[in-house]
């Protein structure tokens, strides 16, 4: 007992000097990009497996619509990376092939579709999500993830804390013995900062004026507890935001409860209860189909789909019909992100007109529905229309 006991204790001090090193990282990072004084911007497209390669290639086509000006004088440059598939990472055992992270990081920002994480009894071995790799590579801390549904006056947005929690130790757990299995869940000061500061900061911005932390630090009262005290540290510095807090398993009960729903507008948590949170999110909307998702950093940023990688849909033959939509908001937000607000404005209006509004087309994943290439054209062709902002309103 005693040698398995000194194993866990050595284990456990390498993750512990692995994480006050990063600590020493975060309080010397630099200042935010400045996308105003870049040319070209280079926006990397990383399509990844199953429906991903597929629901990928119709957001970038929809982008280079849009961008076509700014690709014609050199404003943005688009980067197509290969590689970043389950049979490459499985091939070199790694979250992402260290030729594929060096085509990345000469990019600004990413498109990226789903990847595939293994699990249990999956024909791959058991290697580290790519998206947590990713987001730990390139310190992409905030996953912000906006949901609509006008009819039910929800507007909400959520700030998903991505570097640490649960998550970024989810493949660093012992099996101390045949019978005990130990995980880690790791919160820093700078890290809880960051993120709730970024949240207050959208909400001081954007006239929005109320912020909900959420936690389990009742229970939790570590890592959770001093998520929830950073929380009213930064809480101090914006005055006139208003701000309360909830415990993630009632919180989940009251985004489905018309009464209280429509109430929260900016939320802000750790990274497994963000995860959680925003799909239960989503399906409130219309399903996972229907969210994209942005992985914010000072350097780098992600924009992606918040679902998985179907392979059932590829292995049934039914890729082509995959839902695009999800990749196509993302793409509307790297757009605002970078800065064509306005080219994102109108995204987003013929979105909302031809999922929520006008449906002359349907996406239901099989030959009944649209293709994801039918779909993403219906879009384009709807932001042609000289009338869309008109037609927007009207449904408004």
């Amino acid at each position: 007992m005693n040698k398995d006991v000194e194993k866990a204790k050595e284990h456990f001090g390498k993750i512990v000097t692995e994480q006050l090193e990063r600590i020493e990282k975060m309080k010397s990072s630099g200042d935010w990009i400045d996308y105003n004084k870049l040319k070209p911007i280079v926006i990397g497209v990383v399509g990844g497996d199953g429906i991903g390669p597929y629901i990928c290639e119709h957001a970038k086509n929809v982008l280079m619509f849009l961008l076509k000006d700014e690709i014609e004088n050199g404003k943005v440059e688009f980067h197509v990376i290969e590689g970043l598939t389950i049979e490459n990472r499985a091939k070199v055992n790694k979250a992402i092939p260290e030729d594929v992270l060096a085509e990345i990081k000469k990019c600004n920002v990413l498109l990226k579709g789903p990847t595939t994480t293994p699990k249990k009894g999956d024909p791959w071995p058991n290697i580290e999500s790519a998206n947590v790799a990713m987001r730990r590579e390139l310190d992409l801390f905030a996953n912000v993830r906006p949901v609509k549904v006008p009819e039910e006056n929800i507007d909400w947005m959520f700030f998903r804390e991505n570097t640490e929690g649960a998550y970024v130790l989810g493949s660093k757990g012992i099996n101390v013995t045949d019978d005990l299995s130990i995980d880690f869940k790791v919160t820093t000061e700078q890290g809880s900062d960051r993120i709730i500061r970024l949240a207050f900061d959208y909400t001081k911005k954007n006239n929005i004026n109320k912020v909900t932390v959420v936690t389990k630090a009742n229970v939790v009262k570590a890592t959770d507890g001093r998520f929830l005290n950073a929380a009213e540290k930064v809480a101090k510095d914006y005055p006139d935001v208003e701000w309360d807090d909830w415990f993630i398993d009632i919180m989940t009960a009251k985004l489905i409860d018309p009464a209280r729903a429509s109430q929260f507008k900016v939320v802000v948590m750790p990274n497994l209860y963000g995860d959680i949170l925003t799909d239960e999110a989503a399906q409130i909307q219309g399903g996972v189909g229907t969210a994209g998702s942005a992985n914010i950093g000072k350097q780098y940023s992600m924009f992606e789909a918040i679902h998985g990688s179907a392979p059932r849909m590829v292995k049934e033959g039914r890729a082509k019909y995959a839902d695009p939509c999800s990749m196509i908001k993302s793409a509307s937000m790297l757009m605002n992100h970078i800065g064509f607000p306005d080219k994102a404005k109108k995204l987003e209006m013929a979105l909302d007109v031809c999922v929520q509004y006008e449906k002359k087309l349907t996406m239901t994943g099989r030959d009944n529905g649209a293709t994801g290439e039918e779909f993403a054209k219906y879009i384009m062709d709807t932001i042609t229309n000289p009338d869309l902002e008109k037609k927007w309103n009207s449904y408004q």
